[in-house]
């Protein structure tokens, strides 16, 4: 029975990890459970296999359409697509036998599901609602004499839909957040994992350890932004939810760290290292063994294996002798006269442990509730101390008031990209009607597809090709299952409820693998409706390809939005988040008010993905650009360096008020100026690209470290402080003089002259 249950707990802690809150498996769930129940309750009204595709593709889009957090908005759009949707099948069903002005009244409803995208999740929900069921009355030739049965498929769809969503495969924002919490350790654990392969690997296996270090402490970042959005929906206190933002920040930005330490300790370019973990392909310095005493490196591997055992460990289990122990003697290296004999470097890793130890215990405290401190030790003491400092702190702190943002910019982008899909819908129906009279729709969804959460036209190009791909695959696919499955209708249906979990399963991950899926599930749909040949599937490529190409030819020729404007444009709000964070953090550090930090390096976060997404277009491995490509890459890689620096700043600054070892300086404020107005330089320079003189006007500035200015009393441990502040000024620092020469930005010395190898 144990070996059972571990079993199961080791199963449990792997689906976690690599699906953050369940959140695919729940959508695929309540898709096909929505899917199915529709179908069963139509099959048992007798239903012909027609209405039974309507009520499923039905179900399909009431599932996946409505993305609210919260139940009672889910119920409210819910119950308002209804009518939505019976109006939108009325529109088919009237303008089935008239072709012009039916192919324009869709390109209408197009225009208005976009536009309705300003309004929310609600809007997009609603207008998807609206596409899809036209759609429907296309893809089954609904006419005026069949609506009534079809709104009485309708309602069953949406009310199955309703059935399953609130009551079969619940989902509440508490819930939610839970299983976040628990992939939050699963991931944590992960890392810690490959931390140990990256100590112990070879010559031959570092590379790969390394890539599952920067693998691994990605998705823990992920993981830390989506809990970052469920906070406020899943926790009624608002000082818990500050409790565990500031929590799940601690844990990120020290197993982060934890990984730079031992990639530090293994290369002897200790500068460097930090760019190294986060440039993708990037070679370790020293691909050797880690260069230290035996006794040492196992002291290491143990005391990193207990860390992960700590981080995984439920609060059941952790009670008791064995677990105090454990915990005591990784909390034990927060104190120097605990660090075993090593060289610097490898000490600096167990420091690193011990503050990691601090994270995990600061974690389960607010995860968890109190623990049990009987067996503390001193040092278990004292990090229990500050911890409960920093609660009380926050518990106790004003209410900030919060910082709104006026969007007026929202309409344009919202209208732009209203236009350009009407224009290549149009485009895509008049191609669609020369390959085929009866499946040109193809065309226009392909269209309305590859403009979804695309934002230039790179973007939708990369969108377009994948969808391509998947569908060609997935057309081979579909001709062998149709072979199969033949005339068995229950059986068919099995394999397209399969094909939609799969679908809705793999969409956050491969936007090909869900056009697969997807082409699949349609080649069984067509032997149900029997109208399957493999001309059809063949045409079914050519529709696709055609709707891509139509997306692309809109997307490029009305009100484009080039890909080398978004990012730029992106590119300037993450350096003026990165500004902003690291003006505040060292405006804290030196004595400042407290501000709302972890709040600004989230948007900081957000920020970076946003922008990580838009090149995709410029770092796809088959752009013809590669060394614009090359570019790219070395650019994120450097400010996901900076962002990493920047969130350990403003994480130290938040300990500022409990910590007993982190007091205010005033004088790192002149030290961080430097850092700030080079940020700003950087910033003002990608704003004026466009402008071919603006680049002699912006300049950044370097010289001596950061240790230096703050004057020439600043002892081996920089007075009140920490070595940990001045090491990521430092960090950060180089960082963003290194943006300088990819971006084109003049670096002059403090005597005027221009660097060795920066822009003249």
């Amino acid at each position: 029975m144990r070996a059972a249950g571990r079993a199961w707990a080791r199963l449990r802690d792997d689906l976690a990890a690599s699906d953050p809150g369940l959140l695919r498996l729940a959508a695929g769930l309540r898709t096909v459970g929505s899917v199915a129940l529709t179908l069963v309750v139509l099959a048992l009204l007798g239903t012909d296999v027609p209405h039974l595709v309507a009520g499923a593709i039905t179900a399909m889009a009431a599932s996946f359409a409505v993305q609210e957090k919260q139940r009672d908005r889910q119920a409210v759009t819910l119950a308002l697509g209804l009518p939505v949707a019976l109006a939108s099948l009325t529109l088919g069903a009237l303008l089935n036998s008239r072709v012009v002005l039916g192919d324009l009244v869709f390109v209408l409803v197009i225009f208005g599901a976009v536009y309705g995208r300003r309004f929310g999740d609600r809007g997009t929900a609603l207008g998807l609602i609206a596409f899809q069921i036209y759609f429907v009355s296309l893809f089954v030739g609904a006419t005026v004499p069949a609506l009534p049965a079809l709104y009485g498929v309708l309602c069953v769809a949406f009310l199955c839909s309703a059935l399953v969503r609130f009551v079969v495969v619940p989902e509440t924002p508490e819930g939610v957040l839970e299983r976040l919490r628990q992939a939050f350790r699963a991931r944590f654990a992960q890392l810690v994992s490959a931390q140990i392969e990256l100590l112990d690997a070879g010559p031959d296996d570092v590379q790969k350890a390394l890539e599952h270090v920067r693998g691994g402490t990605a998705r823990l970042h992920e993981t830390a932004l989506l809990i970052q959005g469920r906070l406020e929906d899943g926790t009624s206190d608002p000082s818990v939810a500050r409790l565990l933002q500031r929590r799940i920040a601690d844990a990120e930005v020290t197993a982060e760290r934890l990984g730079l330490l031992v990639l530090t300790a293994r290369s002897p370019d200790q500068a460097g290292s930090t760019l190294t973990l986060h440039l993708a392909g990037a070679p370790l310095p020293s691909g050797g063994r880690l260069p230290v005493r035996e006794e040492a490196t196992d002291k290491l591997r143990r005391d990193l294996e207990a860390l992960r055992l700590l981080v995984l460990r439920p609060v059941s289990g952790s009670r008791g002798t064995a677990s105090a122990v454990l915990r005591n003697r990784l909390l034990g290296y927060r104190e120097e006269e605990n660090l075993p004999p090593a060289s610097p470097a490898v000490r600096d890793v167990f420091r690193g442990v011990g503050e990691a130890a601090r994270a995990v215990l600061g974690l389960r405290i607010a995860l968890d509730g109190p623990q049990d401190e009987t067996d503390d030790s001193p040092s278990t003491a004292r990090s229990r101390e500050e911890l409960d400092a920093e609660d009380a702190a926050i518990a106790g702190a004003e209410e900030h008031e919060q910082r709104t943002s006026t969007l007026t910019g929202l309409d344009r982008p919202t209208t732009r990209t209203a236009v350009q899909v009407s224009v290549g819908s149009a485009l895509a129906m008049v191609g669609g009607e020369f390959l085929s009279s009866q499946r040109w729709y193809w065309a226009v969804l392909t269209c309305w597809i590859v403009f979804v959460n695309t934002a230039s036209t790179g973007e939708i190009l990369v969108k377009g090709s994948r969808r391509v791909v998947g569908t060609v695959l997935g057309v081979c696919a579909g001709i062998v299952l149709a072979g199969l499955v033949g005339q068995h209708t229950w059986t068919a249906f099995g394999l397209v409820l399969f094909c939609l979990f799969a679908m809705f399963y793999t969409a956050p991950l491969s936007y090909t693998l869900m056009s697969f899926f997807v082409t699949a599930a349609l080649g069984v749909l067509y032997t149900l409706l029997h109208t399957y040949s493999p001309s059809v599937l063949l045409l079914r490529v050519a529709e696709t390809a055609l709707g891509a190409a139509c997306g692309v030819i809109a997307a490029a020729v009305v009100m484009p939005v080039r890909t080398a404007r978004r990012t730029d444009e992106l590119l300037v709000t993450v350096l003026e988040r990165l500004g902003e964070v690291t003006d505040t953090a060292v405006g804290q550090l030196s004595g400042g008010d407290p501000a709302d930090l972890l709040d600004r390096a989230r948007e900081l976060d957000r920020a970076l993905s946003d922008l990580s997404a838009a090149v995709q277009p410029l770092t796809h491995p088959v752009t013809p650009l590669r060394n614009r490509r090359n570019t790219a890459r070395y650019v994120l890689a450097l400010l996901e360096t900076c962002a990493y620096h920047a969130r350990s700043l403003a994480a130290t600054a938040e300990l500022l008020p409990t910590h007993p070892s982190i007091a205010a300086d005033p004088r790192l404020r002149r030290a961080g100026r430097r850092v700030v107005d080079n940020i700003a330089a950087i910033a003002a320079r990608v704003a004026h690209l466009a402008d071919e003189e603006a680049g002699g006007e912006f300049r950044v500035w370097t010289g001596p470290s950061i240790a230096s200015l703050l004057g020439p009393d600043v002892g081996p441990r920089f007075g009140r402080v920490t070595d940990r502040v001045l090491r990521h000024l430092q960090r950060l620092d180089e960082a963003v003089v290194g943006l300088a020469r990819p971006l084109d930005v003049r670096v002059v010395t403090p005597e005027g002259e221009p660097r060795a190898g920066a822009r003249r």
